[in-house]
């Protein structure tokens, strides 16, 4: 079987003196939906996605992303290894145009004709997203805005996208539509790792998952066992 994309091994970190994650392990292989999650306030999920793309430095352990060791390098080089990022609650920037935006998703890049191919099919995945190419970004809405940080994480022709909490703020009539783009984006051969506190609507459309609970991986395995665990459902799905 070939390495995973991805591997944490035994990674802790640190806020201070305070230990956020202790000895983390977890892997990601190419083409998967892999979720991470956990309870918003206590489950330090975001602080292993800063880890992983570096504005957070691993106290111990180690990174690898594609087989080499990433742990001290910068954010900028995990990005340019293909790497990218959809934050938590979009933080696209909201006086800039929807094409502008875009385009800031491929600043490492140096192929003007690549990436305008990939802004045709950014556009082509997100046909709403054309139709307000020269709109500022700050008057879309929730879900608009969703399609737009995905879509500019796109732009860095990355062969991983990680994605902390797509759910956040928005309606609930709109998390399943960012979950079926998540689906539709894998299905483009990209790689996710998803951190989200909706339990079961990550497990929906992922294929594994790992629970993290004070800064411990506590379970993990394939999302339909995950889904059926009587812990999970007990602490995680309400039941």
């Amino acid at each position: 079987m070939a390495d995973p994309l991805l591997r944490l091994t035994g990674v802790s970190a640190y806020y201070g003196p305070i230990q956020a994650l202790f000895g983390i392990d977890l892997e990601v292989r190419a083409g998967e939906i892999v979720c991470l999650l956990g309870g918003n306030a206590s489950g330090k999920k975001s602080t292993t996605m800063k880890v992983i793309i570096g504005t957070l430095t691993a106290a111990a352990g180690t990174i690898e992303f594609r087989g080499q060791r990433i742990e001290r390098w910068s954010a900028a080089q995990r990005v340019r290894a293909g790497l990218a990022i959809v934050p938590e609650a979009r933080r696209v920037f909201p006086e800039m145009t929807v094409s502008e935006n875009l385009d800031l998703g491929a600043f490492t890049r140096d192929d003007p004709a690549g990436v305008a191919e990939d802004r045709e099919r950014v556009f082509g995945l997100f046909p709403r997203l054309r139709e307000r190419a020269r709109q500022e970004a700050g008057t879309l809405s929730g879900g608009e805005q969703q399609m737009l940080a995905m879509g500019r994480a796109l732009m860095a022709r990355p062969s991983l996208i990680i994605m902390d909490e797509p759910s956040m703020g928005l309606a609930p009539v709109l998390v399943e539509g960012v979950f079926d783009l998540i689906r539709e984006t894998n299905a483009l051969g990209i790689t996710i790792f998803v951190v989200e506190q909706n339990a079961t609507m990550a497990l929906s459309i992922a294929h594994r998952g790992y629970v993290l609970q004070s800064g411990h991986i506590v379970l993990h395995d394939t999302a339909a066992n995950l889904l059926a665990h009587d812990q999970m459902r007990r602490a995680y799905l309400g039941e």
